[in-house]
């Protein structure tokens, strides 16, 4: 596999071993959760990291991982203002909040990225800028096969936020840096937070029967981290990418299988009509959008070689731990 420019690859990060003009860089996290923190595990000592933080308390753990914290907070425009020229690479993977509650506010509006773009695009630009999205964008697409040049059609109001989220993105891009957008789906990993469907099935929580099931995407948590680390390089100007495995599975399946592995009792199935009175409005907005993520640009152009190139080698090693 080639890496950015004359990189080589290596086993241990999809970028190789950074030659020393890309150690002086500097690359920022905004929204460095679990998926930021293990984005920086792979960067570490190849670039000098810094993250985003509105929690005083996270500066310590954050500084234990060799990243430097900057206090911050994307609902506080002012607070951003350091963040100008600051960083050569920005890998932002904060979600929108929640509607504002003021009259007159628009809903679908994302102000925290908004607010980062506009402080980024003082001073020097950053080289790159990536922007985790979601798959939620594009709606019920009645599981048909997607790639990313379809045309989004938001069906909940966080994949509208989500929307003006990469609209403010591609603007953004239009100034000088390359822009880059992985739209995200399901996460997954047996070290994160919710990141197994063990509690679910151990709840016994139904999932719809096989005639109204709906098609999921899957993304394990390690390999979202190296699509992240490698659209910073390699990611090309206003371009989208899947970042999503291989899996074809519709939701139940998905959860059969976990349950498995698990050696633990299969879900029973409901019909759709009868889903409502069992389910929460969450879950019933997930099985109500069906659609199979084209992802041969995240392998082709991003060269990524996933670890997890499906749900099962990431199910059966959570059923190994």
């Amino acid at each position: 596999m080639l890496s950015i420019g004359s990189i080589l690859p290596s086993n241990q990060t999809p970028l190789g071993a950074l030659p020393a003009r890309f150690k002086r860089q500097r690359v920022l996290i905004v929204g460095c959760g679990d998926v930021g923190l293990r984005a920086a595990g792979l960067l570490a000592g190849r670039v000098r990291l810094l993250a985003l933080t509105s929690t005083p308390e996270r500066a310590p753990a954050l500084r234990a991982r060799g990243i430097v914290p900057l206090a911050g907070n994307l609902d506080d425009p002012a607070s951003l203002r350091r963040l100008a020229g600051l960083a050569q690479r920005v890998l932002h993977l904060a979600p929108p909040p929640a509607p504002r509650e003021e009259a007159g506010a628009p809903w679908w509006r994302d102000p925290r990225t908004l607010a980062l773009v506009r402080v980024l695009a003082r001073r020097t630009r950053p080289a790159a800028l990536v922007y985790g999205s979601t798959s939620g964008v594009y709606g019920d697409c009645h599981g048909e096969r997607v790639a990313e040049w379809r045309p989004v059609s938001p069906h909940t109001a966080r994949a509208h936020r989500r929307v003006d989220a990469e609209a403010a993105v591609r603007h953004f891009g239009r100034g000088g840096s390359r822009a880059s957008i992985l739209r995200i789906p399901g996460i997954y990993a047996p070290d994160r937070s919710g990141g197994t469907p063990r509690e679910r099935l151990l709840r016994g929580t139904p999932v719809l029967r096989p005639e109204d099931d709906v098609y999921t995407n899957h993304i394990h948590a390690d390999d979202l981290a190296r699509a992240c680390c490698a659209a910073l390089w390699r990611g090309a100007a206003q371009r989208v990418y899947h970042a999503s495995d291989d899996t074809e599975l519709k939701m139940g399946d998905y959860f059969d299988l976990a349950a498995d592995l698990y050696r633990l009792p299969r879900p029973p199935r409901v019909a759709r009509s009868a889903a409502g009175e069992q389910l929460s409005l969450m879950l019933l907005s997930f099985m109500s959008e069906s659609r199979r993520l084209d992802n041969r640009r995240l392998r082709r152009e991003l060269r990524l070689a996933l670890r997890y190139p499906t749900v099962r080698e990431g199910l059966a090693q959570m059923a190994a731990h």
